[in-house]
Parts: C-alpha cells; structure tokens; sequence
C-alpha cells in the first residue's frame, strides 16, 4: 500500500482495514515512563539488592509489635482499676453492651441471658463471684475450664466494661424457660449482686 499524499503521518501498511499513524507519544507519557522506570529500579536496588530499607512484611511485624504492645499497656492499666469499677448507667453505652452481648455472648448464654451452654445469667447463683467488678474478670480472663473464652485483646476496654454493665441489668431478671442453676447447692447471693 502506497502513503496517502494528504495524509504524511498515515503509514502504508493496514491490517483489517487499520491503518497506523506514525506519530510520536506525549512528551508527558514518555516522561512519566521514564520516571516510573528509574523509580522501579531505584526502588529494587534500595530494598531487595542493597537490603537498606525495612521490606512490607518487616515494616508490618514492627508496626504490629508496637501496637500489642499498646493494647497490651491500655489493657494492664484498666485491669490495675478494675476494682474501683462501677457499672456504667449511659444509654449509649449500654446498648453498645447488649450489641456486643448478642453478637459474642448469645451463643452460649442466650439474648436474654437465660443460658444455654454457658450458666443463666439472670438467677442469683454465680459461680465464679456475684459483684460487677467479678463479672468485668470474668470477661477479661475466661474461665478455661468451662469452655468460656478470655475476651482480654479481643475487646477493647471501654467495651468489656459495656458488656460488664450490659450484663448487670440483666440481673433478677425473669427470662422464659432459663437454663436451671449449675450448682444449686452454692448459696444464693443477694440480688443487688454487690
């Protein structure tokens, strides 16, 4: 195929009826191609052949060291105050409580907290300590040998002492059909539960 005279950037040849121009790329692209390239081995020389800068999974693990170990301090510091805890009486943040009850209790303690695998939550015999602050320990540790798991590291602070409160109002009352006492030779303990 011949060039088209009116046409000098239209090359001669044509596949399927296309036919090329032959016409440079914008200088901004070319640019833009240069730059990623001197990057991309900039970059390779940087971090795989010299080893100077940390790669993505080191910088990960470090990032992830330092922030367990910011849990971890939050976590100590309100386990140090879970004795002077009271019960939280805010709206707000006992709804959050009774979400995060039905989302993570309510399997093994009902929505009501009448009990299914784990004991009833509304009658007056406790086994492991009847006051508030009992309940908040029982939540952070887990109590291993009945199959409850520690909630320490998986709950926020603010959010076990939602789910403590949560819990607390749940207290003396009268669900349907709740799972009988575990232990009914442990004394009943007063229902104020303090």
């Amino acid at each position: 195929m011949n060039k088209d005279p009116n046409d000098p950037l239209l090359m001669d040849h044509e596949a399927d009826g296309i036919r090329e121009l032959d016409n440079n790329l914008p200088s901004w692209w070319v640019w833009l191609f240069v730059l990623c390239t001197v990057f991309a081995v900039g970059y390779l020389v940087y971090y795989h052949v010299l080893r100077v800068g940390p790669l993505q999974a080191a910088e990960y693990q470090a990032e992830a060291t330092q922030g367990d170990a910011l849990k971890n301090a939050a976590l100590a510091r309100f386990e140090s105050d879970v004795a002077t805890l009271k019960p939280l009486s805010d709206a707000v943040a006992l709804e959050q409580g009774k979400q995060s009850f039905v989302n993570l209790c309510a399997p093994c303690h009902r929505a009501d907290g009448g009990g299914l695998v784990g004991p009833n939550l509304c009658d007056p015999v406790w086994s492991h300590g009847s006051n508030y602050v009992d309940t908040v320990q029982v939540i952070i540790h887990g109590v291993a040998e009945k199959g409850m798991l520690s909630w320490r590291g998986v709950l926020k602070p603010a959010e076990i002492q939602a789910v403590a409160s949560y819990i607390y109002t749940l207290r003396g009352s009268n669900p349907p059909d709740p799972k009988p006492p575990e232990d009914p030779s442990k004394p009943t303990v007063p229902m104020d539960f303090e």
